[in-house]
Order: structure tokens, then C-alpha cells, then sequence
């Protein structure tokens, strides 16, 4: 694996939380009915679905990088998802300013296991997603622990969808998708029995944020990014605690192109959140955590 190439000096953010939601070919990553449900949710109607290169030109046009990547939830959706080579082939393709991650299924098994190895061994991916939600997986089940210890082995993160998901809301029954898989307390068995593996716990964690908050403060690898809200509806706990004891895990993400970096950050502007800590949300915690070199 060849190490990234971002410079990071020259950037004024890091995104750890962007969406690939269309192929090449224009397979979308969601059926057509839990795509209709996210943008519904998020208040996003008829937003567009940029392709990886649009994304790169986005976040190049903004001087930030950003880490992408799609949801591999064949299992629990039937929806065959968009293929991590072609991720990580796109963004290989923008690696100044791109990052790829990886999502696999944890029902996939040994297969999964030997997918994220080649992924990362012969693809360059630096992390993996997981949406428990989505999924249909419980995050400490046993069965998903082959898949935890060789991403601890690669040395790189898991990040976890945590809290109520927009994917989902408003068809009947949440489309099948149970929210209970999201509670951030079934991350903290996994934060104990893979002490090694870096953890982002990913948004504001409705309706278990101090859950979210208590697994962060007291195992010392598991972030948090704040993605998927608008900063003036972050919860006040989670602001206090991003000023003082998670100073150095909280993260900067939007969830683009659902919620755009520019309106996430004219939100965060006027956020009490101290001058020296400002710099670490937005990228130096990022940076640190993904391993990224100053050029």
C-alpha cells in the first residue's frame, strides 16, 4: 500500500464522512424507496448524486480532503451495493485530496475477511465502514469478530454508523431497518476485545449520545465524528465534551452530499468551541488518526 500523498498543511479541513452514492454505471448505492426516505429525512430533495470525480473537484475546489466510501448491506436491504475496488479505484485517482475506506458485510464471512485484506493490501483502502442498522447485524455479535481482527491487524480504522438513521424513515416499518443495532454501548465490547482497532463512532448519537460519550472518554482508541447534524443542533453535552475531554477524538464530518461541508461549517463558526480546539475538530484529530503525512 502506498502512503497518501495530501498535503496536509495546505488543507483547511479533513471530511471523515462522505458518501459514494452512485457507480460509473449509475447503480446507486440505496434501493430507489430507502434513497427517497434518507433525502425526505435529511430535507435534501432532489439532491444530486455527484460521482467520485465530482467529488474530488468539490473538496479540491475548498482546499479539504475527505474520506469516502458506500455501505455494503446486501444482506439486509436484497440491494447489491456499489463495488469497493471501484471506491478505491476513483479516489486512488484524486488522492490528494481523497481517502478511500472500504464497507463489507459482516455477514459475508471468511469472504468478507479475505475481501478486506486484498482491499487493503492490493487497493490502498484506509478504513471500513459498518451501518449496524442497515446491516442487520448487531456490532458485538460474534460472527462480525474474523472481520474486526484482521481490520485491527491492517491497522486501520472501523468506523460505525451510531444513533437514529434517515435511511429508512418514514416507509413503513423503516423499510425493515431496526435502530436498535445503532446503539453506540454495543460498539464498547468491540472497543474491548480488539483493544488495538481505532473506532469512530460516526454522528451525534440520538438518542444514546452520553451512551456515545461514555464509551469515547473511556477507551482511549474510540472517536467521535460529528457528522449528519448541522452543528446548531449538535446536543450540548457533546459540545462540552468536544471543548474539553475529547478535545483530540472528536472529528469533522459532514455526511455529503446530504449535508454539504459548507453549510456544515458556517454552522460550526458559530459554535462555541474554543480557538485552539477549532483546528483539531476540523483536521488535526483526522489527520493524526488516518495516518496522513505532511508533505
Amino acid at each position: 500500500m502506498s502512503d497518501p500523498v495530501i498535503n496536509v498543511d495546505a488543507l483547511t479541513a479533513i471530511d471523515v464522512h462522505t458518501h459514494a452514492e452512485i457507480s460509473r454505471t449509475g447503480h446507486g448505492a440505496l434501493g430507489p424507496e430507502l434513497f427517497g426516505a434518507s433525502e425526505e429525512y435529511f430535507k435534501a430533495h432532489g439532491h444530486r448524486q455527484p460521482t467520485i470525480d465530482e467529488m474530488a473537484a468539490y473538496y479540491r475546489q475548498r482546499h479539504m480532503a475527505a474520506v469516502v466510501f458506500t455501505v455494503d448491506a446486501e444482506h439486509g436491504t436484497g440491494h447489491p451495493r456499489i463495488a469497493n475496488e471501484e471506491v478505491a479505484e476513483s479516489c486512488a485517482a484524486h488522492a490528494d485530496v481523497l481517502v478511500p475506506f472500504a464497507s463489507v458485510d459482516p455477514h459475508k464471512g471468511r469472504a468478507g475477511v479475505r475481501e478486506a485484506r486484498r482491499l487493503v493490501e492490493g487497493y490502498g483502502v484506509r478504513g471500513f465502514k459498518f451501518h449496524p442498522s442497515i446491516q442487520a447485524f448487531s456490532p458485538d455479535d460474534r460472527m462480525a469478530y474474523p472481520l474486526y481482527e484482521t481490520i485491527e491487524e491492517l491497522g486501520v480504522p472501523a468506523l460505525f454508523h451510531t444513533g437514529q438513521t434517515g435511511i429508512g424513515a418514514g416507509v413503513p416499518g423503516g423499510g425493515g431497518i431496526r435502530l436498535k443495532y445503532s446503539n453506540p454501548m454495543l460498539v464498547d465490547d468491540v472497543a474491548v476485545d480488539f483493544p488495538e482497532l481505532r473506532i469512530i463512532l460516526a454522528h451525534p448519537s440520538f438518542p444514546w449520545q452520553d451512551e456515545a460519550l461514555a464509551v469515547a472518554t473511556h477507551k482511549p482508541y474510540v472517536y467521535i465524528d460529528l457528522s449528519g447534524w448541522s452543528p446548531k443542533y449538535l446536543p450540548p453535552q457533546l459540545v462540552r465534551y468536544a471543548n474539553t475531554l475529547l478535545k483530540d477524538k472528536v472529528l469533522f464530518g459532514s455526511d455529503y452530499p446530504v449535508i454539504t461541508p459548507d453549510r456544515w461549517l458556517a454552522d460550526f463558526e458559530k459554535l462555541d468551541i474554543r480557538p485552539e480546539v477549532r483546528p483539531r475538530i476540523l483536521k488535526d484529530n483526522a489527520a493524526r488518526l488516518l495516518g496522513l503525512h505532511k508533505d
